[in-house]
């Protein structure tokens, strides 16, 4: 699901800098900056997880030992992101 802002009159159609990508849905072409694209990511794992942790199928502590895990296998080269608060975990 993808989001979109609203459209001033300002707006000029065609490509727009730092864009993301075109979809193309029975046959309309839209573009989608990166910043809806990580939105609209971020709200469906977001709405993934609350579902499966309501129903039992993942455990919310084992999943952000996971997160942690994987964090640490992706930025070994020591570069910093902030620690995952498990409070603000859904």
């Amino acid at each position: 699901m993808v989001f979109r802002k609203p459209k001033r009159k300002d707006d000029k159609p065609g490509p727009k800098p730092g864009s993301g990508i075109i979809l193309v849905k029975n046959g309309v072409k839209r573009q989608v900056s990166f910043e809806e694209l990580s939105l609209s990511n971020t709200l469906s794992l977001e709405a993934l997880v609350r579902v499966l942790a309501r129903k039992g199928a993942i455990d919310p502590n084992e999943l952000l030992e996971e997160m942690e895990k994987v964090k640490a296998e992706r930025f070994r080269d020591g570069s910093e992101i902030p620690d995952i608060d498990p409070n603000t975990a859904h």
